[in-house]
């Protein structure tokens, strides 16, 4: 069995010591390193190439939201569970950055566990408080239209999975199927799936539209033309 390798940042010790813990007694889980600063968290995932980052949101420096965001950004195949106290809106910022679950500090370990797999299979997770509030947003406030759409936007990016994530960000960059299908190492007819699914999944009709929200997601920038 291949463990996922994990990587924590968090700047609360006896936190990253109870997590590392846990993790390291798992057969399928392996600790490779701990942060406690967003950039120190940037600088290690680089380094130790992690499955999954286990990320806190209120840290010293640029913090977790934005620590999220440049990993995801130069990372794509790294997965993002954000670990917060926050139960507030902050989800919508993570989910934007590219986090791919949400789960509050306090939930029992043995669910803790499954967010971590889940998260390294490509699966989007949440805790069942955070699930409940993006329910109880959908369902009572009055908002704009564009807001509507945007949270709309970020939950679709949340269900791509990591190689689908990769080809948009190609798209984005301006590549052609074919070399997409060739910097990936994959069939042009694997490329067309993976688009189809992707343009299902955020409801665009075309590969413009899809660009459009690729780039406002932050997508592309890195990709070469």
């Amino acid at each position: 069995m291949i463990p996922i390798r994990i990587l924590i940042a968090d700047d609360h010790p006896v936190f990253r010591f109870g997590l590392r813990a846990l993790l390291n007694a798992m057969p399928d889980t392996e600790v490779v390193g701990d942060a406690t600063t967003g950039e120190a968290a940037i600088a290690l995932a680089a380094e130790a190439r992690p499955d999954v980052v286990l990320m806190d949101i209120t840290m010293p420096g640029i913090g977790g939201i934005e620590a999220v965001r440049r990993i995801c950004a130069a990372q794509p195949e790294v997965r993002v569970l954000m670990v917060t106290m926050l139960e507030d809106d902050s989800v919508f910022a993570a989910l934007r950055a590219g986090a791919r679950g949400y789960v509050v500090k306090g939930t029992e370990p043995a669910e803790v566990l499954r967010a971590i797999r889940a998260v390294a299979d490509g699966e989007a997770i949440f805790s069942p408080s955070i699930a409940e509030r993006m329910l109880h947003y959908f369902a009572t406030q009055p908002v704009a239209p564009r807001e509507t759409a945007q949270v709309s936007h970020d939950l679709a990016f949340a269900a791509l999975t990591e190689r689908e994530r990769a080809v948009l960000e190609l798209i984005a960059g301006g590549l052609t199927n074919s070399a997409i299908a060739e910097r990936l190492v994959i069939s042009p007819k694997t490329v067309r799936n993976y688009i189809t699914e992707i343009f299902s999944k955020l409801q665009v009709a075309d590969r413009a539209q899809a660009i459009i929200l690729a780039r406002d997601a932050g997508l592309g920038g890195g990709a070469p033309q």
